[in-house]
């Protein structure tokens, strides 16, 4: 039989592949989008938090399929409980709000519900989905193609491509294959847990605690879910405390200034996982290949989003492939550096100088110096005259 043949493989199928599968599908590539997974979405790794522009910048339309709760804005905690309040239904009264004619900042989405929407935009727009695969290995040719070796229902595949996008998660394994460095430093990779739980009260927005007393490296977070459901956790860097991720979530519920708020709540849901506080990927393509979202550390380092860079950075790829290999211009290193170099200018650029903020604070050996410049950053990243916005 003869080796199917795709203009684009691209490995993992979660907001950075769909999104990426989806703009080059609709420009005419033939695309093949893969996962190992069987249920899209999962494990829950994230707290689902997307902003409305994010969304509308990639033609994703607000659904109910996917929508959790809308958000209108952040409320900022130092460790003492003291707080800045960004609320846009007071900011601007006219434009957000519940109301007719008003819309939401941001939404938390439902992440199984939400990956599942992007993958069947990206299938409606002509992508070919394979789930249940996982890739094993890719071979450049020499001659503007490679084989990439897959593995469907215990079954080996051998698939042909002009490129191969890596949108496989933190450490990508696609980017290993090239010989890129993907691993991340233990002292970058926040361990995040967090409680679904009921009996807690919100207020449309998203809060955050900073300081070292209740998330060593990292922040706290109370989040709403929706149907009186909310979201508490945090994240930690590991190498600054000697507690693990649990230790410190069951004492901020139990004991800080939320500790009344809290009293009531019941656990119904428990979600976990590594979430890279780190710096882009110096390099994140080589010959027949590039890395989007997670795979190419598209994460912001400071907050750990990925949802809004990870849509922006597919739009980006998915574009900039259908022009490259609509001009019939080979995919070698050289030229896919183009990807990176767009990449940079659109996003990259101010992703690398909040990396830089964030060094800085953490550099720091006062613990309460470090907490108040942590503060201060979390509150002016979140207003509205921030120049992060985009990240």
């Amino acid at each position: 039989m003869p080796t199917p043949s795709y203009d684009l493989v691209i490995i993992g199928s979660g907001p950075a592949g769909s999104t990426t599968a989806r703009f080059a599908a609709r420009q005419g590539l033939k695309v093949l989008l893969v996962d190992k997974r069987q249920e899209l979405g999962a494990p829950i790794q994230c707290s689902g938090a997307v902003s409305r522009h994010a969304l509308e910048e990639v033609g994703v339309t607000p659904d109910a399929e996917f929508i959790h709760e809308p958000i209108y804005g952040f409320g900022i905690y130092n460790e003492k409980g003291d707080r800045t309040v960004i609320d846009y239904r007071r900011l601007k009264a006219d434009e957000y709000g519940p109301g007719e004619g008003q819309k939401p900042l941001g939404y938390v989405v439902d992440r199984r519900r939400f990956d599942r929407y992007l993958m069947t935009q990206a299938e409606r727009a002509g992508t070919e989905v394979w789930l249940k695969t996982e890739g094993l290995s890719y071979k450049p040719d020499g001659n503007g193609s490679c084989e990439v070796f897959l593995r469907r229902f215990n079954q080996e595949v051998t698939v042909k491509a002009r490129v191969l996008v890596g949108a496989d998660g933190l450490q990508s394994q696609v980017g290993k294959w090239a010989g890129l460095r993907t691993h991340i430093r233990i002292t970058e990779l926040a361990s995040c847990l967090q409680f679904i739980v009921d009996q807690v009260e919100t207020e449309g927005l998203l809060e955050i605690i900073t300081g070292h007393e209740w998330a060593p490296g990292g922040y706290a977070w109370v989040f709403p879910k929706g149907h009186g459901y909310a979201e508490i956790g945090l994240g930690v860097i590991p190498t600054m405390t000697d507690k693990n991720a649990q230790w410190h979530l069951d004492r901020f519920i139990r004991h800080s200034f939320f500790k009344e708020r809290f009293k009531n709540s019941r656990i119904l849901e428990i979600q976990g996982g590594g979430v890279p506080l780190a710096s882009p990927l110096r390099t994140q393509y080589a010959d027949n290949l590039i890395l989007v979202g997670d795979a190419a550390r598209h994460v912001n380092p400071i907050t750990g989003g990925g949802i809004h860079t990870a849509l922006s950075g597919g739009h980006l790829a998915g574009n900039f492939l259908a022009g490259f290999l609509n001009q019939g211009k080979p995919p070698t290193a050289q030229n896919l550096e183009g990807y990176q170099n767009c990449w940079l200018e659109e996003l990259g650029n101010k992703m690398w100088k909040l990396y830089d903020v964030k060094t800085g604070i953490f550099r720091k050996n006062d613990i309460r110096e470090r907490d108040a410049l942590l503060y201060q950053t979390m509150a002016s990243y979140f207003s509205p005259h921030s120049e992060y916005k985009k990240i």
